[in-house]
């Protein structure tokens, strides 16, 4: 089990960053997959962006390839979500999770999430 926070959300101008961190408890945390959700009012939660419990390889949802950008530091317990040319439609709460596998893009594949974070992105 390892418990998740996360911090950074806010409101932005559409074009401009924000960075998501996570931060995980336990002595486990580079045994995990890591990844992060969105929920927009109204929507399902959708899968954003996902990383290898090493940091070698990440993988991304086509609507956010090439402005999201995540990354883990595993001496810190902490994975991070880069988001540039951040548009509207990216308005939502973000959510970290945790998965006791190499990779995991769905969000039946995790067992420990956070309490969310909202990103607001104002046109």
């Amino acid at each position: 089990q390892v418990q998740l926070v996360e911090s950074g959300g806010g409101l932005v101008q559409a074009g401009g960053s924000l960075r998501l961190s996570c931060a995980a408890s336990g002595r486990t945390f580079s045994s995990y997959a890591m990844g992060w959700f969105r929920q927009a009012p109204g929507k399902e939660r959708e899968f954003v962006a996902a990383i290898t419990w090493s940091g070698g390889r990440s993988y991304y949802a086509d609507s956010v390839k090439g402005r999201f950008t995540l990354s883990r530091d595993n001496a810190k317990n902490t994975v991070y979500l880069q988001m540039n040319s951040l548009k509207p439609e990216d308005t939502a709460v973000y959510y970290c999770a945790a998965a006791v596998k190499y990779i995991a893009t769905m969000a039946n594949e995790y067992e420990n999430w956070g309490q969310g974070t909202q990103v607001t992105v104002s046109s």
